[in-house]
C-alpha cells in the first residue's frame, strides 16, 4: 500500500504542476480539480505529504519507459486519429474496468486495473475521445456535478453523434437535474441508435412518469 500512495502522490503533484501552469482551459482546470480530490480521497493522501515523494517526477518516469513513442508523437505532423481497434481496445478496457466495481467503492482494484493499461490510456486518450469524456461525465455524476456531466456528453455527442452511450448518460443527468423532458428526447436518441439497450427503456420511462408528474410552470 505503500507504493501506491507513493504512485498516487506522484500523480497528484503532477496535476497540481498542470493546474498552476495557467495554460489549461477553465473545463480543463476543473476536470484535474476533480481528478485529484477523487485521488485524495481514495489514497488518503495530499500534497502535504511530502514524505511520499520520490527522486523523479511522473513525466521523467514516463519519459524514461516510453520516450520514443513520446518523441514521435511530438515529432508528426499528423494529427492524433484513434484507429478503430483503439476504439474497440478502449471500449473493452472501460467495461472492464466497469466490471472490476465501478464507483462501487472498490478504489484498490479500479486503481490496479488502470495502472496495467497506463501506457495505452497515456498514448491513446491524449486526444479527446467520446468514450473518455463519457466516462468522466459518470465520474462527474457521481459526485453530484451534474452541469459538468452534460458539458461532456454535449461535446461527446459533437464528436461521435452516433455515439448511444453518450445520449443515455446525458439523459441520466438531466434527469438529476429534474430536466425530464430534455432527458426523454437524450433517451429516446439512445434508444434509436441502441434500440435494444433495456437501461435506455427502463430511464426512458422513468424519465416519462416523473416528466408527467412535474407541474407546468
Amino acid at each position: 500500500m505503500a507504493d501506491q500512495k507513493r504512485l498516487a502522490y506522484s500523480i497528484i503533484q503532477f496535476l497540481h504542476t498542470q493546474l498552476q501552469s495557467g495554460s489549461m482551459s477553465p473545463d480543463a482546470q476543473e476536470s484535474l480539480e476533480v481528478a485529484i480530490q477523487c485521488l485524495e480521497t481514495a489514497f488518503g493522501v495530499s500534497m502535504e505529504d511530502q514524505s511520499l515523494a520520490v527522486s523523479q517526477t511522473l513525466p521523467e518516469i514516463f519519459e524514461a519507459v516510453a520516450g520514443k513513442e513520446l518523441e514521435r508523437s511530438r515529432t508528426s505532423s499528423e494529427p492524433v486519429t484513434p484507429s478503430e481497434d483503439d476504439v474497440a481496445e478502449a471500449e473493452r478496457l472501460k467495461t472492464e474496468g466497469d466490471d472490476l466495481g465501478g464507483f462501487a467503492g472498490d478504489w484498490e482494484g479500479i486503481w490496479e486495473f488502470f495502472i496495467l493499461n497506463l501506457e495505452f490510456f497515456i498514448l491513446n486518450f491524449l486526444f479527446f475521445s467520446p468514450i473518455f469524456l463519457v466516462t468522466e461525465a459518470a465520474a462527474y455524476s457521481k459526485l453530484g456535478n451534474y452541469a459538468g456531466a452534460v458539458r461532456d456528453c454535449e461535446r461527446a455527442i459533437g464528436i461521435d453523434p452516433n455515439y448511444s452511450k453518450a445520449y443515455g448518460r446525458m439523459g441520466l443527468a438531466l434527469s438529476s437535474l429534474n430536466k425530464h423532458t430534455e432527458a426523454v428526447v437524450y433517451y429516446k436518441k439512445a434508444l434509436e441508435l441502441d434500440p435494444d439497450n433495456e437501461t435506455y427503456k427502463s430511464n426512458l420511462k422513468i424519465a416519462e412518469q416523473k416528466m408527467k408528474e412535474t407541474p407546468s410552470p
